[in-house]
């Protein structure tokens, strides 16, 4: 047992390292051997205490033990144009292209994740009927991401405060990182009513952390105002400012009440264009927490194996924490950046998810496996509803013994995510895709076997636009893990 404290202490000492270091970036490998085979809905093994829980109840009486390591490597790609605007900026003017309808600069902004170290753990305690099951893992979120160009919709900000005050050109720096993470804790256990049929009940735990950091600073403009010589943006617009109230005053001494008011709301709109051009500081932190139900069930029928789980909904509230004060007047004014407002609570809650599968044992060494889920997003809370549809997932792998110390496996897995371009941004967004994992497991002692896996995922691109045709967008992706594990029977 003085083992055991000691392998679960340093996992939890791995998992707050891995808080700053990276996320995990495809929501179902909690274990390696979902890398090399991601068809494990109806398989048995220590990995079904996420995917298969009501099965772990079929393996051998002891305690089951599996650590996991995973090092993932992405990317986010994004082209965007805001009409011609992106031309406007002096250091780096975009080319424009000439499209179906209309003149469009697009520029792109790429960004990158790096997490080496991602882990996880499942344990179970099985004697005779009965199978008491824990996990941990990094179960949600978007890992961490780096933009040192910022976003398209950052430059926009810039490019429309410029095109506001009647400038021909801009020019800002600009940077954005952000973080999010699911950690997630499942507890249940699974019963044999049978001896080919289990049931389990259970609970996993979610505690959701997330920080954003971005700034947009040094605003620069220049054309006909500043004599074609650049000038910070916030003096312009409140020298602007200063104009309109004295016109406002002029216009109400004069006895023009209606243009008194026009110049003075005016003044009001110059004073946000103001604030904003002194700079962007977001630096948001969102902490919240949630509970829910799972079950699942797993059947025999001779060589057929056949199980299902569903996770129940998590609600999740994030509640924002950002210390600028004058954020609140920028989030305000500017949608792209409302979400953060500070002391708002952002639901973003967990979808329940039912999976069901099967196993087929060909021979005693070769077993074919298949597999689909489905995600209820429709049911959820988030902060963009605009939602079209749930997600869909399905799996098919396989899995051969070649010796009694190796054995090999490979899958595929296709998800379909079915969304209105009005939940996409450059912010956060969301793509089909299809993903191919494999890899070996090699016993090196009689309980005691190293898993180890490759696994990619290819993305599709997603082309939206808005704004009535005069923003426009491209994402793609690219993910890749490797993965190292150890499986232990005590």
């Amino acid at each position: 047992m003085n083992k055991m404290k000691i392998l679960t202490a340093a996992l939890f000492l791995a998992v707050a390292t891995s808080a700053t270091a990276g996320g995990l970036l495809t929501h179902t490998n909690q274990n390696v051997i979902f890398l090399r085979n991601p068809s494990r809905d109806a398989a048995i093994g220590i990995d079904g205490i996420y995917t298969n829980p009501a099965g772990v109840a079929f393996m051998t009486n002891g305690f089951h033990l599996s650590l996991n390591w995973q090092c993932v490597h992405q990317t986010r790609t994004i082209t965007s144009a805001y009409g011609p605007l992106f031309a406007m900026n002096i250091k780096n003017p975009a080319p424009i292209s000439e499209d179906n309808d209309g003149r469009f600069a697009y520029r792109k902004f790429k960004g990158v994740t790096d997490a080496p170290i991602v882990p996880s753990i499942q344990m179970a305690y099985n004697t005779n009927r009965w199978s008491f099951q824990f996990g941990l893992a990094i179960s949600g979120g978007g890992g961490k991401c780096e933009f040192d160009n910022g976003l398209g919709s950052l430059e926009g900000i810039v490019a429309k405060l410029a095109q506001k005050s009647g400038m021909t050109g801009y020019s800002f720096n600009s940077y954005l990182k952000g973080q999010q993470y699911y950690f997630g804790t499942t507890l249940g256990a699974a019963y044999k009513v049978l001896p080919n049929l289990s049931v389990y009940g259970g609970v996993r735990m979610l505690y959701g952390t997330a920080k954003y950091e971005t700034h947009v600073k040094d605003i620069m403009v220049a054309g006909p105002t500043t004599g074609g010589n650049e000038m910070a943006a916030a003096q312009l617009f409140g020298k602007l400012k200063n104009d309109a109230i004295t016109g406002a005053e002029q216009a109400a001494a004069a006895g023009l009440a209606e243009q008194a008011a026009e110049l003075q709301a005016r003044a009001s709109q110059l004073g946000t264009y103001e604030v904003i051009a002194k700079g962007i500081n977001l630096n948001c932190k969102q902490k919240a927490f949630g509970v829910a139900p799972i079950i699942g069930v797993d059947y025999k029928i001779g060589k057929l194996n056949l199980a299902a789980k569903y996770d129940f909904k998590v609600r999740m509230r994030l509640k924002n924490d950002n210390p600028d004060p004058n954020f609140n007047v920028i989030a305000a004014a500017v949608p792209q950046l409302a979400k953060f407002a500070d002391g708002q609570e952002v639901p973003e809650d967990s979808p329940a998810l039912l999976t069901v599968g099967a196993q087929y044992e060909i021979t005693p060494k070769w077993r074919v496996m298949a597999g689909y889920h489905h995600f209820f997003d429709v049911d959820t809370k988030q902060y963009t509803d605009d939602l079209l549809d749930d997600t869909d997932e399905v799996n098919v792998g396989t899995e051969y013994d070649v010796t009694d110390w190796l054995q090999v496996s490979a899958g595929l897995q296709k998800t379909m995510y079915h969304l209105e371009d009005d939940f996409m941004s450059d912010m956060s967004f969301k793509i089909p895709s299809y993903s191919f994992g494999f890899g070996v497991g090699v016993k090196v002692a009689k309980n005691v076997k190293v898993n180890v896996a490759y696994f990619q995922t290819n993305y599709k691109t997603r082309d939206v636009t808005s704004n009535e045709g005069t923003v426009k967008n491209s994402y793609t992706r690219t993910n890749r893990v490797f993965g190292l594990g150890c499986d232990i029977d005590f």
